[in-house]
């Protein structure tokens, strides 16, 4: 269970799972995949999202298991349309005037991701006891950056200039949503997740007052929300995980400012560094080089000992930098699990 690591003592074995840890490198999901139709088709049919997220678990005993869906599912159920382009990746129709954020369909949103919500119900139904179930979001200003652009970006132009030129309808666009992500987080946790993970793909090319803007106030403004839904409904057990990606020594003050339980960091981050200067009361989690596990061999199992060496006595959870990646073996993702759990 990697609920484990966020209790006052640190385990010296850590917990283990990898972002992606159900895609394109397991054969069985690729046939599933098939029989969906669609990436979104699979990701709004329960008994087959059931499937695929059970399916690393099966395979490899990972200590949790992260719903299949993807953070786009929510500006779908938000009515925007919504597709992803095989070779290409996710395209929207982008959001351009105040009229196409007004027409936005809150009203209907949880009836239109309602499927989500079942596919969680029947994955912790399905899932053993001892493992944990992740469910998660984008946040906000990653989902703009989606929203505003119509389709995924290395410097994120199109969102930051917005952000510039319009910025009272980026507060309007960042409101809704981190209030939308509460909600829909909540549901989440109410049908069976036990950890809630923020993923912010795209923070790091932002300006020290955008990223506090657009990032940290913005996910301030989620968790705050969504912890006060937690504990009125009895679930304040649940932990909440943050992903800044690309944040570097943004992340102090990210940590500070957000009220999470846990830091997961990226392949760029100095462990040493991270392990010193993010308060200890917070688990940290990450952070392999996904092309370190491709590549395999000693080198790896080296790197898997090193970072486990480095965060022993921290609060920890060992993941990947990013997530897990197509031509990945599964021989090297047994290998990191035999290695940590042998130590």
């Amino acid at each position: 269970m990697i609920l484990n690591a966020f209790d006052n003592i640190p385990l010296k074995i850590p917990p283990v799972w990898f972002m992606r840890q159900a895609g394109r490198y397991l054969p069985e999901y690729l046939k599933v995949r098939e029989e969906a139709g669609s990436f979104l088709d699979l990701c709004y049919n329960p008994e087959l999202a059931t499937k695929v997220t059970l399916q690393p678990i099966n395979k490899f005993d990972f200590d949790a298991a992260i719903l299949f869906s993807d953070i786009l599912v929510v500006p779908d159920a938000l009515g925007m349309q919504v597709g992803f382009i095989k070779g290409e990746g996710p395209k929207l129709t982008p959001l351009t005037s105040l009229a196409d954020i007004e027409a936005l369909d809150k009203e209907n949103f949880h009836k239109n991701i309602d499927l989500v919500y079942q596919a969680i119900k029947s994955i912790r139904a399905a899932l053993p006891k001892d493992k944990d179930l992740i469910g998660f979001c984008g946040a906000p200003w990653t989902l703009l950056t989606y929203m505003l652009g119509g389709v995924g970006s290395v410097d994120q132009k199109i969102g930051r200039l917005f952000s510039y030129n319009h910025p009272e309808w980026m507060q309007i666009l960042l409101d809704l949503l981190s209030d939308i992500l509460a909600d829909y987080l909540y549901m989440q946790a109410k049908n069976g997740a036990q950890v809630l993970k923020i993923f912010d793909s795209w923070a790091g090319n932002l300006a020290d007052d955008e990223f506090d803007k657009l990032v940290v106030k913005p996910t301030y403004r989620l968790v705050k929300a969504l912890k006060a839904k937690l504990k009125a409904g009895g679930l304040d057990h649940v932990k909440i995980i943050a992903f800044p990606r690309g944040a570097g020594e943004k992340s102090i003050y990210y940590a500070k400012q957000v009220d999470i339980d846990g830091l997961a960091f990226d392949t760029s981050m100095s462990l040493d560094w991270i392990r010193d200067a993010i308060d200890a009361n917070i688990t940290l989690q990450g952070n392999l080089d996904p092309l370190l596990l491709v590549a395999g061999g000693e080198r790896l199992k080296n790197r898997v000992n090193y970072i486990c060496d480095v965060m022993d006595g921290r609060k920890f959870i060992f993941n990947l930098g990013h997530g897990i990646i197509p031509e990945t073996p599964q021989s090297h993702v047994q290998l990191v699990i035999d290695t940590i759990r042998n130590r």
